[in-house]
């Protein structure tokens, strides 16, 4: 079956477009220049839990889709296209640089060709670029994602997110924060380069916007040092005096830094009252010891330590904050090191992201029915080697 007669059209009517119809916009243009029979853009919610419609009205199929039980979610999940035979729906991942935002679901009256797939999914990948840029202008898109309501403390922390995910060359970084609609303090933030990532993990103390601000304030201090060319020594250093000038030491900031090289495999850190550091490497799980320095904000004149680790290739890295090992079950069981090794381990054959997002469910799977007191972060950065890649001996 052929379906394509027009694909140019449909990308001009993309750009063509305002930012807040993106969504009727690559829906139109499908439907007149391919044998498109329906078209749904569906966004991930901010929990990754669920696939939202954009487009009004929704249709009965795509009112609300779980990631872990359909043809989309699957889409979604492994980022590759998924054909629904009973639907007639091809379902296509919505990616952008490594990040996940949602699918693309076109309804057609066979199944496509490998190569018609591969055109219609140029279509998602150039429209999840106009998404990325329509975020800056309208607030369409970040509504569509929204299960429930965002408390004011969590619409805060999710401003300073960079995303959830990135795929660089040698390296993979992915990262979640659970609770998504109600958090207090705990933060994750990255700057990617080519061949080497650096990352923040963060935990301000109390609860709601007093935590929020307070993480506000050291985020943003160390971006400004991060982007003024600062190491990580510095870049604690002047955190540290920032919260200090702010709270004189009464509030403070557990903070991980790291800085990853992929060429040479060195893992650089300041840990300052930090989340823990697991490494993955086959089917083991150990926690990396670092020095423990100081938080950010109790002193103001704290001379801050790098350490170095060297990974080897393959090597996993698991940052989870204390939100997530502290957690207990309806028992008044603590979820712990043996939990967390467990679950980390059995993510070894997933990535990044989707390891994350299993991190995730297995913590939530393990507190069901309890009240939430604590949030939690977790991080993963993986070294990926290429097969055109030589890793270092």
């Amino acid at each position: 079956m052929a379906i394509r007669n027009d694909l140019d059209a449909v990308h001009r009517a993309l750009r063509a477009a305002p930012p807040y119809a993106l969504a009727e916009a690559v829906r139109d243009a499908l439907l007149a220049h391919t044998a498109a029979q329906g078209v749904d853009l569906l966004l991930a919610d901010y929990a990754l839990v669920a696939l939202r419609p954009v487009l009004e009205p929704p249709s009965p199929r795509t009112a609300e889709i779980r990631v872990d039980s359909s043809a989309a979610g699957r889409a979604f999940a492994s980022r590759q296209p998924q054909w629904e035979q009973a639907a007639g729906t091809l379902h296509l991942p919505v990616t952008a640089f490594g990040e996940r935002f949602g699918v693309l679901s076109i309804r057609l009256p066979a199944p496509p060709e490998s190569d018609e797939v591969r055109e219609l999914q140029d279509v998602a990948s150039a429209l999840v670029q106009t998404l990325r840029g329509a975020d800056r202008l309208t607030d369409r898109y970040q509504r569509a994602r929204r299960l429930t309501r965002l408390t004011l403390a969590a619409e805060t922390q999710w401003e300073l997110l960079p995303g959830n995910g990135h795929r660089g060359t040698g390296y993979e970084v992915a990262g979640q924060l659970e609770p998504a609609y109600a958090v207090y303090g705990d933060n994750f933030d990255w700057s990617c380069g080519p061949g080497s990532v650096e990352l923040s993990i963060t935990n301000g103390m109390g609860e709601g916007m007093r935590a929020a601000l307070l993480t506000t304030l050291a985020v943003t201090a160390l971006r400004n040092a991060r982007r003024s060319g600062a190491g990580l020594e510095e870049q604690a250093g002047l955190a540290d005096e920032a919260v200090y000038s702010q709270y004189r030491g009464r509030e403070y900031v557990s903070t991980l830094l790291l800085s990853f090289d992929a060429a040479t495999g060195v893992l650089s850190a300041v840990e300052a009252g930090s989340p823990r550091i697991l490494r993955l490497r086959g089917t083991g799980v150990e926690i990396i010891e670092l020095d423990q320095q100081l938080p950010l904000g109790m002193f103001g004149s704290t001379a801050y330590t790098e350490q170095s680790i060297a990974l080897q290739p393959g090597d996993r890295l698991v940052i989870v904050s204390d939100g997530m090992y502290g957690s207990r079950s309806a028992a008044g069981t603590e979820f712990g090191e043996m939990s967390l090794d467990a679950v980390v381990r059995s993510t070894r054959l997933q990535p990044a992201d989707e390891a994350v997002r299993s991190m995730i469910r297995g913590m939530l799977s393990f507190r069901e029915g309890v009240d939430v007191v604590d949030d939690a972060v977790v991080v993963c950065l993986d070294w990926t080697v290429q097969e055109d890649e030589t890793p270092p001996p």
